[in-house]
């Protein structure tokens, strides 16, 4: 969109809102001059008792929530799921149950490591957080642009955020905190591999796929389970940038991908998504050469191939970037019943860590938020800060109860699932982190944009780094210290020129 449609747009709002009648306070009060604090004299102090101002100052200093830890920056939009193919014997989720049936959903995009005000084209992974509104409730499919992930245990996770934000001494971005806990943990090879080629910086959202990630579970009507990935292909094709473009956007536009999902939505050029999922079933996972519960893994799609589902359509920009957008609360716990979690232990740790993120973020009933809010609840949750609904009447709020309380239909129970197995902490750092990445590895773009962050780190951990991708493939580490010796004779030689 223009800048002068977006003016027009605003400009007609403010019209419509000339209608509405005077000015007030936050509790409905008329104001009579909101451009003038009360004093006492022309030039005296302010009195205490000027409500109007309080009352103004008060909210602003409590506008602004807790940034999300991570994926602070991001977009979102508003559209539909539509049903185009029939998948019914995989889940009886009430989103497929039919051909040509629509569902509402909203998708938020975002960056990873960047605080909310950082650029949108900084290389690093993207979120793609899909929720969808259905009559059994809310199913949140919180993945990324990518089909993997840096790590497999989530106790990891905290720390390898910290080395993606700021160093704590010196506030700055740290490459050695990145390149020392990459090349400490040799699982992440496949992610890097994937965030230093140049789908690390995409053009924009529109032409990025998303991906659930994870292995779940689909369960049909029949109470029969299979496990699923779910991968969202770009109908608009794949575009990345350059990291020369990436980095003078960043400069230039730092909101280059939300202008550019905004506007395309608002002049009806609407983005949208091919849904597809791969299926393994409980007999093929056991005899799977490799973990198909490791979120560095992909699988292979020519032993479990893509099969069609449905398009995903975006037609709606959001009308309050802060009520709909910053406030909208993903969490992979959020399923319907038909979609279950897996033994995937990144899915484990988020099933936990997302709902209790927002809990605090936005508070105990951030489910009531009209963005978060499902159709239907029915519950013996009440009370707490910030209950904006009927908090359930006079339902009683105890279970059981011999009034009319809601009861629980044993319909919905979970599949079962056998687990053997002796309870301790399993060592998976040496689960082939290497033969994945050397299949995928060999871009020329990989080693420039590799290397160029690489160098900033000290020597022992280059010489780390350069040791784990030559296992994933010899030529990948050769090449990638043929140019890391070129930058660095490159720096020495201008240090010298710069002594003369």
């Amino acid at each position: 969109m223009s800048e002068n449609k977006a003016a027009q747009q605003l400009c007609e709002f403010a019209k419509s809102q000339r209608l509405v009648e005077g000015l007030t306070t936050g509790h409905g009060q008329p104001v009579g001059d909101k451009l003038n604090s009360l004093t006492a004299g022309p030039r005296g102090p302010i009195l205490l008792q000027d409500t109007t101002l309080i009352d103004e100052t008060a909210h602003f200093d409590r506008e602004r929530i807790p940034e999300r830890v991570v994926h602070a920056k991001g977009a979102g939009a508003f559209g539909y799921f539509e049903v185009t193919h029939d998948i019914t014997k995989y889940t009886k989720a009430v989103v497929f149950e039919k051909i040509g049936k629509r569902t509402p959903v909203a998708l938020r995009f975002s960056t990873v490591g960047g605080e909310s005000g950082s650029a949108d084209t900084a290389r690093d992974p993207r979120g793609f957080a899909v929720k969808f509104y259905t009559e059994e409730g809310t199913w949140d499919l919180v993945g990324n642009n990518t089909p993997i992930f840096f790590i497999r245990d989530p106790i990891l996770f905290p720390s390898f955020i910290h080395t993606q934000k700021r160093n704590p001494v010196t506030h700055l971005k740290d490459a050695n905190m990145f390149w020392d806990f990459i090349t400490l943990r040799p699982e992440t090879c496949h992610q890097v591999s994937f965030l230093f080629s140049d789908r690390g910086t995409p053009d924009g959202y529109r032409h990025m796929n998303g991906y659930g990630s994870h292995t779940f579970k689909l369960v049909n009507s029949q109470g029969n389970p299979v496990y699923c990935k779910f991968h969202f292909k770009t109908d608009q094709g794949i575009k990345n940038l350059s990291a020369d473009r990436a980095g003078q956007l960043a400069g230039e536009n730092p909101d280059y991908a939300t202008e550019d999902l905004y506007n395309s939505i608002a002049n009806g050029n609407y983005p949208s998504w091919t849904l597809y999922i791969q299926v393994m079933t409980y007999e093929e996972a056991e005899k799977c050469k490799f973990n198909p519960f490791d979120l560095t893994k992909v699988w292979s799609h020519a032993e479990y191939p893509l099969i069609p589902v449905g398009r995903l359509v975006l037609n709606r920009n959001p009308t309050n970037y802060f009520a709909e957008v910053e406030q909208i609360a993903f969490a992979p716990s959020h399923m319907i019943p038909g979609v279950e979690p897996s033994p995937d232990k990144m899915l484990q740790g988020r099933l936990f860590s997302y709902a209790d993120t927002h809990r605090h973020r936005l508070g105990a009933n951030y489910l009531q938020i009209p963005v978060n809010c499902p159709f239907k609840v029915r519950n013996y949750q009440r009370d707490g800060p910030q209950c904006v609904s009927d908090n359930q009447s006079g339902a009683p709020n105890y279970y059981p109860n011999s009034f009319s309380g809601p009861q629980h239909h044993t319909k919905y129970l979970e599949a079962s699932c056998p687990v053997t197995g002796d309870v301790k902490r399993y060592d998976s750092s040496n689960e082939d982190n290497f033969t994945q990445v050397g299949t995928f590895w060999n871009k020329q773009r990989l080693i420039e944009n590799m290397s160029g962050h690489l160098v900033n780190a000290v020597d022992f951990i280059q010489q780390r780094a350069v040791e784990n991708f030559g296992k994933c493939d010899p030529e990948y580490g050769r090449r990638l210290k043929e140019a890391l010796d070129k930058l660095k004779n490159k720096q020495s030689n201008s240090c010298k020129k710069s002594n003369l």
